[in-house]
């Protein structure tokens, strides 16, 4: 390597961090959108087992578990 290549190649080398900076930025806001998604999405489903379960508790009798006539 010359001496002569050494600045182009620091320059390349600043470009090529800046630009992994901002990808890193980027990932990281997406990422804590889903995360944000994911918790409403989780809370939600959590509210809809909850609502699940009181309607298949009303729907349900309590049928007496009997053999059936065949035995």
């Amino acid at each position: 390597m010359t001496t002569e290549d050494r600045p182009h190649r620091l320059t390349r080398l600043e470009i090529i961090v800046t630009e992994q900076e901002k990808t890193i930025e980027e990932l990281s806001g997406q990422i804590t959108e889903q995360w944000k998604t994911i918790e409403a999405m989780r809370r939600q489903l959590g509210a809809l087992t909850d609502r699940f379960l009181v309607l298949e508790e009303q729907a349900t009798p309590d049928i007496p578990i009997t053999k059936p006539p065949h035995y």
